[in-house]
């Protein structure tokens, strides 16, 4: 009864000086509750994984969930699994709280819930981070076995390129290749070739021809070909018209998958959020129902309405 008399009356004044009403947070039955939450959940979707495992059969195809069925019930059972645990866990930490207070149960029921939700970003994490390294690790490992590879064929190919190519030579062949003042009809096919490699990467590089490089590239194509310098001037319209359009085509296809990325983290962010507001609903329902009744006070049993008066 003492309990009842020292709880403030509604409209009471505060005085100074008065003292200071006791902490009525459980932080054990706040552990206890999330420890329940965390183990029904997670009991709840190991039983979800089995029942899921049952309707996949590979020997009748027809008869097997798609793939959006499957994420889709999935995600539900998920849902609802952490709703339950959360429940159960609220309404644990309710009971061993040893409040009569529903609002006080409610809060510790909200403890649960971020308890529990601060569990799962650190599991979630951890398996990100884990899953980061291994990559890492893997890509390091083959790159480490790329570059070694490289480097073996480099020397053997250098090695092999000291005995057999002439340096002097190899330097005149570059010069002549590079050089546009050369009778594209008198040059090697691997000469205009590299020729013409440098004229495109110069026009794709600035957006446009250095003076007098269309007509060079002309030329080159039309001595390679076989063709009319009339004729080598269409292939480059035509060439330049469909790298246009694949350009073009590229930063549409661009857009849309930036475009369905955004919507697909906004609906995913909407539905996280929504997620985490019942199941904060549903640890504060649990642990309003856990919440205890105030019973024999003064020698007989008190109804809710019975506290209520007395408070």
């Amino acid at each position: 009864m003492s309990a009842i008399m020292n709880e403030p009356r509604e409209g009471a004044v505060s005085i100074e000086g008065a003292p200071k009403l006791r902490s009525r947070v459980s932080l054990q039955a706040i552990v206890a509750g999330a420890v329940v939450a965390i183990a029904v959940g997670f009991m709840l979707n190991v039983l979800g994984v089995a029942v899921g495992a049952t309707t996949i059969d590979p020997m009748m195809p027809g008869e097997t969930p798609d793939a959006g069925t499957i994420t889709l019930v999935a995600g539900v059972w998920l849902l609802v699994s952490s709703l339950i645990g959360l429940g159960l866990g609220g309404y644990t930490a309710a009971r061993l709280s040893g409040n009569v207070d529903k609002e006080d149960s409610a809060l510790h029921g909200l403890a649960v819930w971020g308890v529990a939700f601060l569990f799962g970003a650190a599991v979630a994490g951890g398996y990100a981070t884990s899953a980061a390294r291994t990559v890492a690790e893997g890509a390091g490992s083959a790159i480490g076995g790329v570059a070694q590879g490289i480097g073996s064929a480099a020397g053997q190919a250098a090695g092999a390129a000291g005995q057999v190519i002439d340096p002097q030579a190899a330097l005149e062949r570059a010069r002549s290749a590079l050089t546009r003042r050369a009778d594209p009809e008198q040059m090697t096919s691997e000469q205009r070739m590299a020729e013409i490699g440098s004229i495109a990467a110069q026009r794709i590089a600035s957006g446009s021809y250095e003076a007098g490089a269309r007509d060079r590239l002309q030329a080159l194509i039309a001595a390679e070909a076989g063709i009319t310098p009339a004729e080598a001037g269409q292939r480059i319209d035509q060439a330049e018209t469909q790298a246009r359009q694949a350009a073009q085509t590229a930063e549409q296809r661009a857009r849309e998958a930036a475009d369905a990325a955004a919507k697909g983290v906004a609906v995913a962010s909407f539905w996280g959020f929504a997620a985490l507001l019942l199941g904060a609903v549903a640890a504060a329902l649990g642990s309003m129902a856990g919440a205890r009744r105030a019973a024999y006070l003064s020698g007989r049993d008190w109804s809710d309405r019975d506290w209520g008066a007395a408070r």
